[in-house]
């Protein structure tokens, strides 16, 4: 399973805690009919929305460590 890989996840030069920042400031100026788009995909082929990453980062959860990297190598943030 794809959260197998994220148990133990590294720190990068920006910490979550910037990541989630960032993420939040970007989404909070976000028009309410783009934040229903998809923004990436995992590996296991699941589709995100700006609405399921929200949840997900408001959340803390493993899931939110893998969203926030994908974004960040995807310089959406």
């Amino acid at each position: 399973m794809i959260l197998d890989n994220y148990k133990s996840f590294p720190n990068k030069s920006l910490s979550q805690k910037d990541l989630k920042k960032k993420f939040l400031k970007i989404y909070a100026n976000l028009p309410l009919g783009i934040r229903q788009e998809i923004i990436l995909v995992l590996d296991d082929n699941k589709p995100i929305t700006w609405n399921v990453a929200f949840i997900e980062i408001k959340s803390d959860t493993l899931l939110s460590k893998i969203i926030l990297d994908k974004l960040k190598k995807l310089k959406i943030i």
